[in-house]
């Protein structure tokens, strides 16, 4: 499928900023894994002619046009209708969509005006895209040579209907199979990790391998397309098994959404428990874990000791080593997680401590310092941390995290803590 896709996204609090378009970002990462090229991202205000203007432009340089929002029952609803007019469609009654809104009203319970029907003014000749998640149905037409989907807005509408009614579409458009994995990896950045593949990947055709960058780690994406996903998968492996050994330990799993769902995954199958102790990263870790599906098979709890009363006095945490050392040092990060371990009664205890900004400490310690530790039956390991001289509070608690939950992941692996 060597289609071109521009994502139009429609909406004046988008540039005003007022709401941020993730939409955009979870349609991207979409398209990738279904081996679409995403060339353009274009916001466009609810003008009509800034609208018609934004089309134009689109449907001469892409042949698959994704746009979000404004297909609700407000006058500045206007995407239906740009996008008719620029195509030559009219817009025709969908009786079926009239009966979904109505009921969806009657299901939850509020009044339903008028308005709300225009909702089912669809493109003659469409797919129509069941909306199950909101009122706005979605669209698909063909013309022109370009492919036209449009979904609501809504976030929470937007990805399921992407998921469920757009992906689909989207296939039938390919002869054969697309497939994709994608391998994680924490303790590497991009560009070295991008440095190693850089003749590799520009040299692949199929399957392909593409880079990305997280918050803190980094993931590829290898991509085939083949007849069957059996031959898809044929031409996948090889090249998911040679990143796996060129990357070594760095790899921290397959087609896995997180450090933390990995933790959780393996502590699940080896009946282990986990706690944490956090003071600089103010309960993130725990609400990391706490966000996984079965996490309170696993995670006992967790300390958020932001003040050294709260170390001495809940964690145990002996006075002289904070007198001695202060709260960001290595001492102190190790008796956190120790204290957390016995004070929880987990097998595994996590902690961290540090500086986040945005001035140094009363030790002198720059932004960014931070320590991270892990205590077991086995013992306790501290890993220092100098995690930039221009950071930010969330990105700094943000990889903080991320290095504990390393820890505990080299140590459900039997990999050594440090490289």
């Amino acid at each position: 499928m060597s289609h071109t896709v521009e994502i139009l996204s429609v909406g004046t609090e988008l540039l005003l900023g007022n709401v941020a378009n993730t939409d955009a970002q979870i349609l991207s990462q979409g398209l990738s894994e279904l081996g679409l090229n995403v060339f353009w991202h274009t916001v466009v205000g609810d003008n009509p002619q800034r609208a018609r203007e934004a089309v134009a432009i689109a449907k001469k340089r892409a042949d698959i046009i994704l746009t979000t929002g404004g297909l609700g029952p407000t006058c500045d609803d206007l995407t239906k209708n740009v996008l008719a007019e620029a195509f030559g469609k009219k817009l025709v009654f969908d009786e079926p969509s009239a009966d979904r809104i109505r009921n969806w009203f009657q299901r939850t319970g509020r009044p339903m005006t008028d308005n709300n029907l225009q909702q089912a003014m669809l493109p003659e000749d469409c797919t129509v895209l069941p909306n199950d998640w909101g009122t706005a149905p979605g669209c698909a037409f063909e013309a022109e040579g370009v492919h036209v989907i449009m979904l609501p807005g809504p976030p929470s509408e937007c990805r399921p209907m992407f998921q469920y009614r757009a992906r689909p579409y989207l296939l039938s458009l390919s002869e054969g199979v697309i497939a994709s994995h994608t391998i994680k990896l924490f303790g590497i950045g991009e560009s070295t990790m991008e440095a190693q593949l850089r003749d590799q990947m520009n040299a692949m055709t199929n399957p392909t391998l593409a880079p990305y960058a997280k918050e803190g780690e980094c993931e590829l994406r290898v991509t085939a397309k083949a007849s069957t996903d059996e031959e898809a998968q044929a031409l996948l492996q090889p090249t998911v098994a040679q990143v796996k050994e060129l990357f070594g330990s760095k790899v921290y799993g397959v087609d896995v959404p997180s450090l933390e769902y990995a933790i959780i995954q393996t502590m699940r199958e080896k009946e282990l428990t986990l706690g944490t102790a956090e003071s600089c990263t103010g309960g993130l870790m725990a609400k990391r874990l706490t966000d996984i599906p079965g996490a309170s098979q696993v995670f006992k709890g967790g300390i958020v000791s932001y003040t050294n009363e709260i170390k001495e006095n809940v964690l145990r945490v002996p006075e002289h080593l904070l007198t001695q050392f202060g709260a960001v040092s290595k001492e102190v990060a190790a008796a956190m997680a120790e204290g957390a371990r016995r004070v929880l009664g987990c097998d595994i205890a996590l902690s961290s401590t540090g500086v986040a900004g945005p001035d140094r400490d009363d030790w002198n310690n720059e932004v960014g310092t931070m320590f991270v530790a892990i205590a077991t039956q086995e013992g306790t390991y501290v890993r220092a941390l100098r995690l930039g001289a221009r950071p930010m509070r969330e990105r700094l608690r943000i990889q903080t995290a991320s290095h504990a939950f390393d820890l505990a992941r080299r140590y459900l692996a039997g990999l050594p803590y440090k490289d």
